[in-house]
C-alpha cells in the first residue's frame, strides 16, 4: 500500500494576504457580497403619515483605536420616514463596512446617525449604540436628528387593561 501523500497548502511569504478578495486585489466571486459605504433607499409608501420604522442590528462591529481589538454593540435605530426609506440589504452591508476600522464608540455613532440621515431625510432618527463591556465598562450612545421644522403629534394615551391568562 503506497504511503498516504501530504497536501499542504503552500506557505505565504510573510506579511501576504490570507484573502485577496477581503483585500480589493481581486474581483469578488459571483454570489459573494462585499462590505460597502453605500445606503440606498426606496420611496416611503405612506409618505403622509408618521410612522415609526425600527431596526436593529445586533452585529455591529469595529476596532478599538487603541487597541485595534474588536468592539461589539448592538444598534437600534428608530426613524420616522419623510419621502425615503433605508433598503436594509444596504444598511446590512454599511454596518459591516466598520469592521476593520478604528473609531471611539461616540464617533462612530454619529457617523451613523449623519449617514443614514444624510441617506433617506427623514423627519426623525434616533440612533442608539449599546456597547458590549470594555475594561469592566458598558456604553451606551443616543444620537438623535429632526428635521428643521417637524413637529411629532402628540402621543394618543389609551386606557390600560389588566392582562388575561390568553395575551401576552
Amino acid at each position: 500500500m503506497p504511503a498516504p501523500t501530504s497536501r499542504r497548502a503552500p506557505r505565504r511569504p510573510r506579511g501576504s494576504p490570507v484573502d485577496p478578495i477581503a483585500t480589493g486585489t481581486r474581483a469578488p466571486a459571483p454570489g459573494r457580497t462585499l462590505p460597502s459605504k453605500r445606503l440606498d433607499a426606496f420611496d416611503n409608501p405612506n409618505p403622509t403619515r408618521d410612522y415609526l420604522i425600527h431596526l436593529q442590528v445586533p452585529e455591529f462591529t469595529c476596532l478599538c483605536p487603541l487597541t485595534g481589538q474588536p468592539d461589539f454593540a448592538t444598534f437600534t435605530i428608530d426613524y420616522i420616514p419623510d419621502r425615503l426609506c433605508v433598503e436594509l440589504k444596504s444598511l446590512k452591508l454599511y454596518a459591516w463596512s466598520f469592521r476593520d476600522e478604528g473609531a471611539f464608540h461616540e464617533a462612530v455613532t454619529n457617523r451613523v446617525l449623519d449617514d443614514l440621515a444624510a441617506a433617506v431625510e427623514p423627519r426623525f432618527m434616533r440612533v442608539t449604540a449599546r456597547w458590549g463591556v470594555r475594561g469592566g465598562i458598558f456604553t451606551n450612545i443616543v444620537a438623535e436628528h429632526r428635521k428643521r421644522g417637524w413637529k411629532p403629534a402628540p402621543p394618543v394615551v389609551l386606557a390600560g387593561f389588566e392582562r388575561e391568562a390568553h395575551t401576552l
